[in-house]
């Protein structure tokens, strides 16, 4: 459990998510803008218990190379602009938390619930919006990618909303290949990314 492995970039460390992570989870998928591209009928985390329970869930992933990770700063640095009045992400001293990265099973469309899983998996990425415009979700999901190539997947996707336009540039941004829109997941009609492990020729 929580056995994912832990991969480091030059401003981030991707670890497993541990119960102590519960207060930042809720924070992140309370937020509305967090939360708006993720699903049919996106809702908000409202109660302590279900980031608790989300926590458990990515613990429990057990595919070889699947997983959730918890995207850490290597360095405590304040995110906030001077003229936000809320209160930091965490302790100036600890290191904060950023977001999540998800490599996954995806489920395909289907008439019956729960959905299926289609037999592609799909990378993906949810960030504190104190934590946008740095560059952190690109530079975490190129890491997540190419663990996920080099560790033996022939191909990973993506898919995001038609109107997730900043997400649809990480895909770019990671060199990922965009397909055109598909609903072929989820029961949404998504923009569909995907990339390709490199060929390797026999001498």
């Amino acid at each position: 459990m929580g056995g994912v492995k832990s991969l480091e970039t030059k401003r981030l460390i991707l670890r497993p998510w541990e119960p102590e992570d519960a207060g930042f989870v809720l924070d992140l998928y309370s937020r509305w803008e967090v939360q708006r591209f993720i699903g049919n009928h996106p809702q908000v985390m409202r109660e302590f218990a279900e980031a608790e329970e989300r926590i458990r869930v990515w613990r429990t992933m057990d595919y070889p190379l699947h997983g959730a990770w918890a995207v850490q700063l290597k360095e405590a640095v304040q995110l906030k602009k001077a003229a936000q009045l809320k209160e930091p992400l965490q302790s100036k001293s600890t290191p904060p938390l950023a977001g999540t990265l998800l490599l996954k099973s995806i489920p395909a469309s289907g008439e019956t619930l729960p959905l299926q899983p289609s037999g592609d998996t799909e990378i993906g990425w949810h960030f504190h919006p104190d934590c946008w415009a740095h560059g952190y979700a690109t530079e975490a999901a190129a890491a997540v990618l190419a663990y996920a190539l080099e560790g033996g997947l022939d191909r990973v996707v993506a898919v995001t909303a038609p109107a997730n336009a900043a997400s649809q540039r990480v895909c770019r941004r990671i060199g990922m290949t965009h397909l055109g829109q598909t609903n072929r997941y989820y029961n949404a009609l998504c923009e569909l990314f995907e990339a390709r492990a490199p060929r390797t020729t026999l001498p």
